[in-house]
């Protein structure tokens, strides 16, 4: 399908067409949605979402390889929530070894066990409306909720309850939110709100120093990371 779309506004458009019309306009450079017989197609994101993305990315990514948990995406990617139900494209997306989802070359079939949606003016009924009900109807565990723009910062954390619904997560008192899919990890709050992100390495490194019974060597080298990083700024 040779469709040419050019977004004028921040609200995202939205075009009427079958899934295997969707599948073949997908491959074009943007980011695209479908649900319920339409393509929702999106302006691209602006410098913060991108700077966002870039750090959660890169700091999710090495700590999910270091301990083998499972494997992170971001879009452009198809998330096929379930059989016959919508394909969104997450920001970032994490699939669990032991988790429920499927990836493939072409796309994750059924839910993630982490999904992370960056606001962007055009998406605000989209992340906190639409997207919230789908993930947690399809049983996304985890979704991270990140609003960067001016005078609307905030971060929601929702955790899949016993009963399939969303329940809001509280920060510990130190400003972190400690993830319930991804043992150990921790996220604080100030880092996405500072006016230059920290080095992804440094974070890291901070979260590493905190993890009861890493060996010894391990916490010597992150010891040594941030050492450097921090001569570096």
């Amino acid at each position: 399908m040779n469709v040419a779309i050019k977004i004028e506004t921040e609200a995202p458009q939205r075009v009427k067409m079958s899934y295997e019309e969707y599948l073949e306009f997908s491959d074009q450079d943007q980011i695209v949605e479908w649900v319920d017989g339409e393509a929702i197609i999106y302006m691209p994101p602006m410098d913060k979402h991108q700077d966002l993305s870039l750090f959660l990315t890169s700091l999710l990514h090495v700590f999910i390889q270091f301990f083998r948990l499972g494997i992170l995406r971001y879009a452009p990617f198809e998330v096929k929530l379930w059989p016959d139900g919508p394909s969104r494209e997450p920001d970032i997306f994490f699939v669990a070894h032991n988790g429920q989802a499927q990836l493939t070359p072409q796309r994750v079939e059924d839910p993630p066990d982490l999904i992370v949606e960056i606001i962007s003016p055009g998406s605000v009924t989209e992340d906190r409306v639409c997207k919230f009900t789908q993930y947690e109807q399809a049983g996304v565990k985890e979704y991270w909720l990140i609003d960067p723009r001016p005078h609307q910062q905030q971060v929601d954390f929702y955790i899949l309850g016993e009963d399939n619904q969303y329940h809001a997560a509280p920060l510990g008192e130190n400003g972190r939110y400690y993830s319930t899919v991804l043992p150990d990890f921790w996220l604080d709050i100030d880092w996405l709100w500072a006016e230059s992100l920290p080095d992804p390495q440094l974070s890291l490194a901070e979260i590493m120093l905190t993890i009861e019974g890493l060996p010894d060597d391990v916490k010597a080298t992150y010891q040594a990371l941030s050492e450097i990083v921090k001569c570096r700024k």
